[in-house]
């Protein structure tokens, strides 16, 4: 799970980080631990960008 980006933003697409959001649910049964959750934020935080982005790219 790697977390790329070159200052502008997400620069995978929004689909490719909700695969890793999914997989580290799966892998963590859906408990959290604090290290696990830090990732989870900084994922949700990487889709949500990639989401916007794809959608002033769509318009």
């Amino acid at each position: 799970m790697s977390l790329e980006s070159d200052g502008r933003g997400s620069v995978r697409s929004a689909a490719a980080v909700n695969e890793d959001i999914r997989a580290l649910l799966v892998r963590t049964g859906g408990w959290l631990s604090a290290e696990d959750r830090a990732v989870y934020e900084r994922l949700v935080a990487e889709w949500s960008a990639a989401v916007r982005g794809e959608v002033i790219e769509a318009a």
